[in-house]
């Protein structure tokens, strides 16, 4: 017996000694490939930065900041004068009302597709929600053209003048339904599937238990939502918010198609107007002169930094509203 044993004992000590070695080797290549991932992301990023800013230079040291405050768009060569004021207000303005309608319904769906709902139901709704984000921008804008905007143009922007008119955002019906509301619909439908599909998940990780404690010291759903499902995640509801706000921010098709593409700064979402995206992707492919190229590039400037702002803002309020037990730390 002991004869027999002694060869095994060097063999086991060798295949441990082999093992160790394999789990260091693979630690040092996870680390050096996500490393390679991360440091190829922030590349890309700097490089996709740098290729717009010096698109943008001829732009930036003719007009300076005044472009950002000008809303004059002349790019014939008798005029050659660029201002992309209005084209950033109604990209603020119609992601903003886009946010304001869809973070609302996109939570309710959350919460009723992880709490409410029966199983049966959730497996058949929540894939069909997630499809809207499958949808093509191009179908989507053209959906708006032939079926939403001749719907807001008959039902809906009458109906909002005669009940809240006194408002200066709902003016008098236009005669095409193109317009920064419509956009917004546009843009709503479309971030809806992703602060929905994050939400959900974001409800589903409240441990059981603490929902359970709450139920049993008398809580109602109601309450057992508000007061602890709704606290825990307040913080991810928030990044996932901003989240479908970038996805608003940066739509080009689909708003270009419905928006109307005026050129005017209007308090009243039934007017037309246009966005940076909508702008670039109607306008560089046929640009007339090299400064009108680099206004366009000088638009993408003001679209990646609000972008990047907004990314920014999502990490900051993640990292200053972590929620312990329902209290801010």
């Amino acid at each position: 017996m002991s004869s027999a044993a002694t060869p095994a004992a060097p063999r086991a000590a060798r295949r441990r000694d082999w093992r160790r070695r394999g789990d260091r080797f693979g630690d040092a290549a996870l680390y050096a490939i996500c490393a390679a991932a991360a440091l190829l992301g922030a590349a890309v990023l700097i490089l996709i930065a740098y290729e717009v800013v010096e698109g943008a230079r001829p732009a930036i040291d003719k007009f300076g900041l005044s472009f950002v405050t000008g809303s004059e768009w002349k790019p014939t060569e008798q005029f050659n004068v660029f201002g992309a004021g209005s084209l950033l207000y109604g990209t603020l303005l119609s992601s903003f009302f886009a946010l304001l309608l869809g973070a609302p319904i996109a939570i309710s769906i959350g919460l009723f597709l992880s709490m409410l709902a029966p199983k049966a139901v959730r497996n058949v709704v929540s894939p069909l929600v997630e499809m809207l984000a499958a949808i093509p921008t191009v179908i989507l804008g053209f959906w708006g053209v032939l079926i939403l905007a001749p719907f807001v143009k008959s039902t809906i922007e009458p109906a909002l003048h005669d009940t809240v008119g006194f408002i200066p955002l709902f003016g008098e019906p236009q005669t095409t339904g193109l317009s920064v509301f419509t956009a917004s619909l546009i843009l709503t439908i479309m971030i809806i599937p992703i602060i929905s599909s994050v939400s959900r998940d974001l409800f589903m990780s409240v441990p059981r238990d603490m929902q359970d404690g709450a139920s049993a010291l008398g809580a109602t759903r109601w309450e057992v939502i508000r007061g602890v499902v709704l606290p825990t995640t307040a913080s991810g509801v928030v990044a996932a918010s901003l989240l479908g706000l970038g996805r608003a921010l940066g739509e080009a098709i689909a708003v270009a198609q419905v928006i109307g593409a005026g050129s005017e700064i209007n308090i009243d979402l039934f007017k037309t107007g246009d966005t940076l995206a909508a702008r670039i992707a109607s306008q560089f492919p046929g640009a007339l002169t090299e400064l009108h190229q680099a206004s366009l590039y000088y638009c993408a400037v003001l679209l990646l930094v609000i972008g990047v702002a907004a990314n920014l803002i999502a990490s900051w309020i993640g990292r200053r509203f972590s929620y312990a037990g329902g209290q801010v730390r």
